[in-house]
């Protein structure tokens, strides 16, 4: 599929060819999410250290990660909106400034008041980052979409893989204070981002003089119920997703202590190999959509997940490692294929969609790790993971989608 997106031009003293730079615009935005994403995930890889110095209940763990979530979701679509129609590119750095500040408050947080204006600060930074990017990952695509997706949200997954191995390393051994270093993370993001937003706005002026067959959106082939109940077929396979990755981000660790035994930093060890597992889908699912179609990507990589999810909660140790690396390989490939599948669907709002559903992801991780602290308090940690091996099932939704590379019946 052509882009509709006029490929950025290159500056008059820049040696190299287009693709060579739209490449570097897409590595800078990966790294860039690489950095959001690490501070993002260091706070629910510190919950055992601050279940222990706060005295805190698996319910509270949960409300910390509900306001990280709920803030990183809750401003996504109005940015997203907003900036599809007045494009604003200095809100990238301001954005991590912002993360920024939400470090310094989680280092000399006191109380859990002040975690939660931490989490909830953190999640503001991030719910300005992602819609954006988005959006400069498919000005910078040369008509790949599903591979700047991917290359974009694979570097949000490395940063995600990588907080339960600096909490490990760094918070751990040393104390909450030592969170501090991660503002180091932050201000390069600052930086980093400063100057994509430069190349942000040499790319809107440019697109200001293109000409107007440039700017040709393409034709919406489904009438506007089907495109709404679409959105909402992708919303349940959303939910599915989010729930289950939330059941592994907050509760895996838990759930490796009480039933193996584990200590803590070994734990956290494991969790990076599951998350650094979904790293590695990541960058599967938007190539392969991009050439064999998004639906078959989406129907396998959710659906696909439900056999391993199913037996993990009844093996043993060895076993649930190598299980949730399947599991975080295969589920983990499908967010690129849906978020380009929405972006075809509805063409012209990148922002919109893109922040809906980073949106979306974000607010269903947060409801779930709230919902699943809770049952986790009343039941068992065990007894979740029991539960979420069944939310996979839910992928069988994906038979109703539409596939848009095909001509719409009238």
């Amino acid at each position: 599929m052509k882009s509709t997106e006029p490929v950025p031009a290159l500056s008059v003293d820049e040696p190299r060819s287009a693709e060579q730079t739209v490449f570097a615009v897409l590595l800078a935005l990966s790294l860039s999410h690489l950095l959001n994403d690490t501070i993002q995930s260091l706070l629910p890889s510190i919950y055992p250290l601050l279940k222990e110095s706060y005295q805190l209940s698996f319910a509270q763990i949960g409300l910390i990660t509900f306001v990280l979530q709920f803030t990183a979701s809750l401003l996504q679509p109005v940015v997203g909106t907003v900036t599809d129609r007045h494009p604003q590119p200095c809100s990238l750095p301001i954005g991590m400034g912002i993360t920024l500040v939400g470090l310094v408050l989680l280092a000399f947080a006191k109380n859990f008041h002040a975690l939660l204006g931490a989490a909830a600060l953190i999640g503001v930074g991030s719910s300005i980052f992602h819609p954006e990017s988005s959006r400069l990952a498919r000005l910078a695509s040369g008509g790949k979409h599903g591979f700047a997706q991917s290359l974009f949200q694979v570097g949000g997954n490395l940063g995600t893989s990588l907080g339960p191995l600096a909490a490990a390393w760094i918070v751990a051994p040393h104390g909450q204070r030592h969170v501090l270093w991660f503002t180091l993370l932050a201000l390069v993001g600052i930086v980093l981002l400063s100057r994509v937003g430069g190349w942000y706005k040499d790319h809107l002026v440019r697109a200001r003089t293109a000409t107007p067959s440039a700017r040709v959106k393409p034709a919406v082939t489904l009438t506007k119920g089907r495109v709404a109940a679409t959105l909402a077929l992708l919303a349940a396979l959303i939910f599915s997703k989010y729930f289950y990755l939330a059941c592994f981000t907050n509760y895996y660790t838990f759930y490796l202590i009480q039933r193996f035994g584990v200590t803590v930093p070994h734990a956290q060890v494991l969790l990076f190999v599951f998350l650094f597992a979904v790293a590695a889908g990541t960058i599967i699912g938007g190539p392969v959509g991009d050439r064999f179609g998004r639906l078959k990507v989406i129907w396998g990589s959710i659906l696909g997940v439900a056999p391993f999810s199913l037996v993990l909660p009844h093996v043993g140790l060895t076993a649930t490692v190598l299980l949730s690396m399947v599991i975080g390989l295969i589920l983990s490939s499908a967010f690129s294929a849906i978020l380009v599948y929405a972006q075809e669907l509805v063409p012209g709002k990148v922002g919109m969609i893109s922040g809906i559903f980073f949106g979306l992801a974000f607010g269903m991780a947060g409801i779930a790790s709230a919902l699943l602290g809770k049952l986790a308090d009343h039941t068992s940690i065990p007894f979740v993971f029991q539960v979420c091996g069944f939310l996979p099932l839910i992928g069988l939704l994906a038979a109703f989608l539409p596939d848009l590379d095909k001509p719409a019946k009238p």
